[in-house]
């Protein structure tokens, strides 16, 4: 499969496969990268069903974990609309596959862009509601968040307060696209009645992996992403 390296306004980004009308944008995950094992394996499958595939790194990941950029909502979603702004430039088609974090930076930057499909892997769909467990986890209160503004925690995540207000500011209201999830019933970021609720406000529809968690990287968990795709592109 041919992978092109370019940058993108100094985003470091791959174009996928051979030139074609029909680009899909495809947005990693936390504490992952532009070439990570599901982009691969999504971009492999749709080469071969005659698409584009345009992946690139978030702030903080991949190539730009030395920019001094932190992975912020608001960094982020600027970054996505670079990326689309591009893409529209390039391809007559558009659709999105993306994963965890990636899913959640979608939902608000590309609300009201024309995809013509969107594949959810292990989505973040309600930001607020995992930030808060994270703040129960770590015992971190909204007056200690507000006074330090930026409070680490022991699983390597950053709590910031200019985030927090930013995800409260900005809900998931509108969301288009046509939408196939894959979700794992295991998934200790994003709860199963969050998902439900997304899907039936939106019309997803919800594949469910049992024994999966948030991240899909077994082998046999990597063979059901497989068919998963198989089965809605």
């Amino acid at each position: 499969m041919k992978e092109a390296a370019i940058k993108i306004n100094g985003i470091p980004s791959i174009i996928w496969g051979e030139k074609s009308d029909k680009g899909i944008i495809a947005v990693h995950g936390n504490m992952s990268n532009k070439a990570d094992i599901p982009i691969k394996i999504f971009a492999e499958k749709a080469v071969s069903k005659g698409y584009q595939v345009l992946s690139f790194d978030l702030p903080e990941h991949g190539d730009r974990k030395e920019e001094g950029i932190p992975c912020k909502v608001q960094y982020g979603v600027k970054d996505l609309r670079t990326i689309m702004a591009y893409a529209k430039g390039n391809w007559n088609e558009l659709s999105l596959f993306a994963n965890s974090l990636g899913a959640y930076f979608s939902l608000l930057a590309y609300k009201e862009e024309q995809l013509k499909k969107a594949w959810f892997l292990s989505p973040v769909v309600d930001m607020q509601r995992m930030i808060e467990n994270m703040m129960k986890w770590f015992h971190v209160t909204e007056e200690r968040l507000e006074s330090e503004q930026a409070v680490p925690t022991p699983a390597g995540q950053m709590l910031y307060w200019d985030y927090y207000c930013y995800v409260k500011e900005h809900p998931v209201e509108a969301w288009k696209a046509p939408t196939s999830i894959l979700y794992g019933s295991r998934d200790d970021m994003c709860e199963i009645d969050t998902i439900t609720k997304f899907t039936d406000a939106f019309s997803c529809s919800l594949k469910t992996l049992p024994e999966a968690g948030h991240y899909f990287h077994t082998p046999e968990q990597l063979a059901e992403l497989e068919v998963w795709i198989s089965e809605t592109m």
